[in-house]
């Protein structure tokens, strides 16, 4: 059986950095681990290829080749996983689709001849068990949360890990919180399931086999959901692997603020080589946070929360919101102000939006304010409700924002500000790369002689090559991705 495992296109957005890659010769952010991970539930004597099309073009001849194509996607995606359905079906291909695009909203694809909804580890074993008996069926579907502790290790042998900027992995699923805009508690519930420590060990030298020096991304939807078994058995385990292999990876991952109230979460993580979190802070608007049901951001100063776990050694990226109906008039300016006095660097400010099946989405429909289904990009100036606020209002405020905290002058003043306060608690190991040492040049003649931000450039890079040389590396970094977001914003 020949298998095709396609992964669709994104779209140019804030996530994609796509103008950032262009610096460091590389073609996509991430590799498909969810694909990854379900070639390595299929049958070993199956031929499997696959391509993911932020990297490679998807071919007629692949397609001819296979005899089912396996479509996986997220909701942003859903344009390019139109187009790929279109073409297998000009050419008669077979068609398997599972993700949290098709498990969101199956009912727009009855075209496609199988879904394979929900966790791959429940329903695709079903499906492989009737395709083998000849009577495999349309969808297939399930209530039950998988136990992810059987969850294989990924086939990092289907792709070129030279065209990624980052390496990811998966520990947990799930969230112990329940923000009424968030979908992850549809998608994987709420109480976080974990891996083992053996797997992880496993994953993370999988990787190491391949060759891979440099980041790795942990993709859990709240990495400290569990913070009991990280601190007793994973973050142990990681940190003394990393010391013995010379730390070839430093990590990042997605977490809650709550992080904040944990000192030795927080010194754990630094000392397994974590240097990033993403927090979802949404809002500097106490109603706005009760409405949402944020109740690990209220009652708290979260300024001064972002700022305990970047003095720990961890830089905070944020993701704000606005839309809210409790959102005044004068957020706007508020969450300008929030971004730039916590010295947040890397900010994603969204529209509100109601995904499929969230409490927001079925609380917007009885109220009748619904108006479509969400792209699944929260900036790109759709909103697929009736907002409270003026929606002309809402719009240029929420492009105000972006104009400002992405312009040189803001931007770079924030990065300074971040860079003053932060010591890195853990010495980095520099593997050399001639990709990131071209980056370097690439940004001092685009950036520090072309760009609009060369004054702010060059202060910078003097700054910390001088006073903080052991954020040098960073501090170019910050350089870069303040170009794509400053593409991206001006392309609004």
């Amino acid at each position: 059986m020949n298998i095709l495992l396609v992964y669709p296109k994104y779209p140019d957005t804030f996530w994609s950095f796509k103008h950032a890659l262009k610096f460091v010769s590389k073609k996509a952010s991430f590799p498909p681990l969810g694909l990854l991970t379900v070639a390595a539930m299929l049958p070993k004597d199956w031929y499997k290829k696959l391509i993911d099309m932020n990297t490679n073009q998807l071919m007629d001849d692949d397609i001819l080749w296979a005899d089912y194509i396996f479509i996986s996607a997220m909701s942003i995606q859903n344009e390019s996983a139109d187009e790929v359905i279109q073409r297998c079906k000009k050419l008669n291909a077979k068609i398997v689709a599972g993700g949290p695009l098709f498990t969101s909203s199956p009912e727009k694809y009855q075209a496609i001849d199988h879904l394979i909804l929900n966790e791959a580890e429940i329903t695709l074993p079903q499906f492989l068990s009737d395709l083998n008996k000849g009577v495999a069926k349309h969808k297939y579907t399930s209530e039950d949360w998988a136990d992810i502790a059987f969850t294989p290790l990924p086939h990092w042998d289907l792709i070129s890990i030279n065209n990624y900027t980052s390496m990811n992995v998966q520990y947990s699923r799930g969230c112990p919180f329940d923000c009424d805009f968030c979908d992850i508690t549809v998608l994987y519930g709420r109480k976080p399931r974990t891996k083992t420590k053996t797997q992880v060990i496993a994953e993370l030298d999988a990787l190491y086999f391949t060759g891979w020096r440099g980041p790795v991304f942990f993709v859990d939807d709240n990495f400290i959901g569990n913070k009991a078994k990280l601190k007793k058995e994973i973050l142990p385990v990681i940190a003394e692997w990393n010391e013995k292999r010379n730390n070839p990876f430093y990590f990042n991952t997605e977490a809650s603020i709550n992080l904040a109230d944990d000192d030795k979460l927080m010194k754990l993580m630094v000392k397994a080589g974590f240097e990033a979190v993403f927090i979802g802070i949404e809002s500097p608007n106490e109603e706005s946070l009760i409405e949402c049901n944020k109740t690990q951001n209220r009652n708290r100063d979260l300024i001064s929360s972002v700022k305990k776990i970047q003095e720990s050694g961890l830089e905070v990226q944020g993701g704000f919101i606005v839309g809210f109906d409790n959102d005044p008039p004068a957020i706007f300016d508020k969450l300008t102000s929030f971004i730039q006095e916590s010295g947040i660097v890397t900010a994603m400010v969204g529209l509100l939006n109601a995904p499929q099946g969230t409490k927001l989405q079925k609380r917007l429909l009885t109220e009748g304010r619904l108006l479509k289904d969400f792209t699944g990009n929260n900036t790109d100036f759709s909103i697929n409700f009736i907002p409270q606020m003026d929606s002309e209002i809402l719009l240029n405020g929420y492009k105000k924002i972006l104009n400002t905290i992405y312009s040189p002058k803001y931007y770079y003043e924030r990065v300074m500000r971040f860079m003053k306060d932060f010591e890195p608690k853990k010495k980095k190991v520099f593997h050399l790369n001639p990709n990131y040492i071209l980056a370097l040049f690439k940004s001092m003649l685009k950036l520090g002689i072309i760009g609009e931000e060369r004054i702010y450039y060059w202060k910078l890079f003097f700054w910390s090559l001088f006073r903080k040389p052991q954020l040098f590396s960073l501090a170019i970094l910050f350089t870069i991705y303040g170009f794509h977001f400053r593409k991206i914003s001006n392309s609004f």
